[in-house]
C-alpha cells in the first residue's frame, strides 16, 4: 500500500523525501542521492502501461495504484496532486493508501519559491499561480505523454483536500518546524511511519541524527551545486537551469515581499495563517 508524501509545490516535499530515503534506505542514515529515486514521483510514466493523453490522467489513477498495491508491500510516493475526484475518478482510495504525510509551508514563503521555480516575472504572477483553483502542472508534453500531470489546484484547495480526508491516517508537518525543531519533527515522522506499517522497530537515535544532518538544506544545496541532483527544471526563456534548492530557511517573506504584497497575502490567507499558527 501507498504512504503518500503530499504537498503543494515548493513546500518541502523533497526535503521530507530525502530524509525518509536516508533513514529507511541508506546505511546508518547517511543520505545517498542515488537512492532518492526509491521514493518516486507520482503520477509519472513508469506507473502506466499506456501513453497518457492530455486531460486524461484521472483515467489511470486507480489501475496504476492497484498495480502498486498488488506488490504487497508499503511504498512511499511523492505527489503534488490534490486529493480530489475528477470526472468520477478518485485520486486515491483507502484500499490503496496506508496514510499521508502532508507538508505545509507558509504561503508567503511559498510564493518566492514558486516565482523562482516557475521563472515568473513578478510576485503578482506567482500569487495568481498559487490562487488558481484549476491549476494543472504538466511534464513531457513535448513527448505527447501527459503521465506526469499533477492537478495541484490552488495552495488552499491542495492542503484542504488532504486535511479533510477521514479515510486514512495523516501526519501534517510544517516546513518551519523542520527548520526550527528538526529533531522533534523528524522523530515524529519516523514514529508515524513505523506505526502505520505496524513496525515494532524503535527509533535509532544515531541513524535519526545522521539522516537529519545529511539532508538539511545546506547539505542538499551542496549536492545540487556538485551537479548530483537531477530534478531541476529549465527556464523556457533562456534554457538555463533553475536552482532547485533556492533560499530554503533563508526565505523570509518579511524581507522578500513589499508592504503591499504582504498586506494582500495577509488578507487573502488570514484564516489559513491562523489555522496553521503562522504570524500575521
Amino acid at each position: 500500500m501507498i504512504i503518500w508524501i503530499a504537498s503543494y509545490p515548493k513546500s518541502g516535499n523533497t526535503w521530507v523525501r530525502s530524509f525518509l530515503t536516508a533513514y529507511y534506505f541508506c546505511e546508518n542514515g547517511f543520505f545517498d542521492i542515488d537512492k532518492l529515486n526509491l521514493i518516486e514521483d507520482y503520477p509519472n510514466k513508469q506507473f502506466f502501461r499506456e501513453t497518457v493523453k492530455k486531460g486524461e490522467i484521472h483515467k489511470h489513477w486507480e489501475s496504476s495504484q492497484k498495480n502498486i498495491c498488488d506488490q504487497k508491500k508499503a511504498k512511499f510516493l511523492k505527489t503534488h496532486n490534490s486529493l480530489i475526484t475528477a470526472f468520477g475518478n478518485d485520486f486515491t482510495k483507502p484500499q490503496y493508501s496506508l496514510g499521508v504525510i502532508y507538508v505545509i509551508r507558509d504561503p508567503r514563503n511559498v510564493i518566492t519559491s514558486v516565482k523562482n521555480h516557475n521563472d515568473l516575472e513578478s510576485y503578482e504572477k506567482a500569487l495568481k499561480f498559487m490562487q488558481d483553483e484549476n491549476k494543472v502542472l504538466e511534464d513531457y508534453p513535448h513527448l505527447k505523454n501527459y503521465a506526469k500531470t499533477n492537478i495541484v489546484n490552488s495552495w488552499r484547495i491542495n492542503y484542504q483536500s488532504w486535511m479533510s480526508n477521514k479515510s486514512f491516517r495523516r501526519l501534517t508537518i510544517r516546513y518551519e518546524d523542520m527548520v526550527k525543531k528538526p529533531q522533534e519533527t523528524f522523530e515524529k515522522l519516523v514514529v508515524f511511519v513505523n506505526t502505520i506499517v505496524r513496525s515494532k522497530d524503535k527509533i535509532d537515535p544515531n541513524k535519526l541524527n545522521k539522516a537529519i544532518e545529511t539532508t538539511n538544506f545546506k547539505s542538499l544545496q551542496d549536492i545540487e551545486n556538485q551537479g548530483k541532483f537531477g530534478e531541476n527544471v529549465y527556464s523556457l526563456k533562456d534554457k538555463r537551469k533553475i536552482k532547485f534548492f533556492y533560499q530554503g530557511p533563508e526565505n523570509d517573506w518579511k524581507k522578500n515581499l513589499d508592504k503591499r504584497m504582504i498586506k494582500k497575502m495577509n488578507e487573502y490567507y488570514q484564516k489559513d495563517l491562523k489555522f496553521f499558527k503562522y504570524e500575521i
